[in-house]
């Protein structure tokens, strides 16, 4: 798997400045299956876009899930999310997706992601993602190079935090 590193992309957010820590900024179109009869985002589908954004987030990262579990890895699993709805996407609306990693343990990890519209946000939420043994179900730590990932990312958003 090729690693490469997260470009700090918080230039694309509305509040960029040196205290935003290293984000990955995913680009989303919202289509008609997206969205009720009346045009507006179904709720569920900002939990879709979130997901997308973590997956692509460790996919620029160098590792896809799917090889991860292919080769007896870990699955990934959603174990508590906090979400707030601030206001509504739309059809057609062009939206970013921003994935920031906000805290780890040895078999979890917190992310912090955002939902904006041009300098509008949407939607905010807090996730919280287990690594988990996918014979026994039961948590297990993170394979090695995926923690060390993590690690440096972390260490990216502490850095950007101290400079501010």
């Amino acid at each position: 798997m090729k690693k490469q590193p997260i470009s700090d992309t918080t230039s694309d957010t509305s509040s960029s400045n040196a205290s935003n820590p290293p984000a990955f900024v995913l680009p989303v179109r919202i289509y008609y299956e997206d969205t009720d009869a009346g045009g507006v985002v179904y709720y569920a589908n900002y939990l879709r876009y979130c997901e997308r954004g973590r997956s692509e987030w460790l996919r620029e990262l160098g590792f896809s899930q799917k090889e991860l579990l292919d080769s007896g890895g870990p699955l990934f699993v959603i174990s508590k999310v906090q979400a707030d709805y601030l206001a509504s996407g739309h059809l057609d609306d062009s939206l970013k997706v921003i994935t920031t990693l906000h805290d780890l343990h040895g078999a979890s990890v917190w992310f912090k992601q955002r939902i904006m519209r041009d300098n509008v946000i949407l939607f905010e939420a807090k996730t919280k993602v287990a690594c988990v043994n996918p014979l026994t179900g039961r948590p297990t730590p993170w394979p090695e190079a995926v923690f060390k990932q993590f690690q440096n990312q972390l260490s990216l958003s502490q850095l950007s935090l101290s400079i501010s």
